[in-house]
């Protein structure tokens, strides 16, 4: 096999919330494959504790992605830097209230708005520096939750973790809005594609026994993910061996919505 078959060598690669517990293993991933990674996130002391250690090919660019004026100077600033936007992965989301009958209307939209409106903006502010580029790659980060309800039998006794409902429309909306940009912008040789993960429960969650003792119970694999198996995906949809997807979802789930 040639070794650099998913080489991400020269690609310069952007990724929103990428010191987070998932978003630091894509971003460790991408690294390995010698891609140039810009973390786009609001805390540099959050970037400095997941990344402690001086890499040449890692850099870290304060951004907040609710605001669209810092999308804007953040993405100017790296294009000055490095001239070009190859990849651009929107992983960071924000999230208020849980219990599905008792959500403000405020913290509903708020949700929303972190986990699809934010993305629907980087996506408007990404795209004419990969038109001048003519080309590149959108990779947006969706939940099983967009594709199936809870299993609610999972969190009987343990409601502090169930997955609120404006998470899941949204995620389903960033499944759409990925589908839509995929069509609109394929032209133009951007291609948009969304990876799907599913229970990939956060260590201060994973303390809880028995509700990891449920999740592995619901999954065909019989256990929870590990945040690095989701490195070979993105790698791979920031290759120059997936040319010819788009518009597509994966998902990396252990089976969990083949039930």
């Amino acid at each position: 096999m040639n070794q650099h078959l998913f080489s991400l060598r020269n690609k310069v690669i952007l990724i929103t919330g990428g010191y987070g517990y998932l978003g630091k293993a894509i971003t460790d991933g991408l690294l390995q494959s010698e891609a140039t990674v810009v973390v786009l996130g609001r805390s540099p002391e959050k970037f400095q504790a997941a990344f402690p250690a001086p890499t040449a090919s890692l850099y870290f660019q304060a951004t907040d992605v609710a605001n669209p004026e810092s999308i804007k100077e953040s993405l100017a600033s790296i294009i000055a830097k490095f001239k070009k936007i190859d990849v651009f992965i929107n992983n960071a989301f924000y999230n208020k209230g849980n219990k599905p009958l008792n959500i403000s209307d405020e913290d509903f939209a708020f949700s929303l708005d972190g986990n699809l409106g934010s993305v629907y903006r980087c996506i408007r502010e990404v795209v004419p520096y990969m038109l001048a580029n003519k080309g590149g790659r959108i990779i947006n980060v969706s939940s099983m939750y967009g594709l199936v309800s809870p299993d609610f039998g999972v969190y009987a006794g343990r409601e502090q973790f169930q997955n609120p409902p404006h998470y899941g429309a949204a995620k389903a909306g960033v499944l759409q809005l990925t589908r839509y940009f995929a069509c609109y912008l394929g032209k133009n040789n951007i291609l948009v594609n969304a990876v799907t993960p599913g229970p990939f429960p956060n260590e201060t969650v994973q303390q809880n026994e028995q509700f990891i003792s449920n999740l592995n119970a619901k999954s065909p694999l019989g256990r929870i993910g590990k945040p690095e198996e989701l490195q070979g995906i993105f790698v791979f949809l920031c290759s120059d061996q997936a040319t010819y997807i788009t518009g597509q979802n994966f998902v990396v789930d252990g089976g969990w919505t083949a039930w």
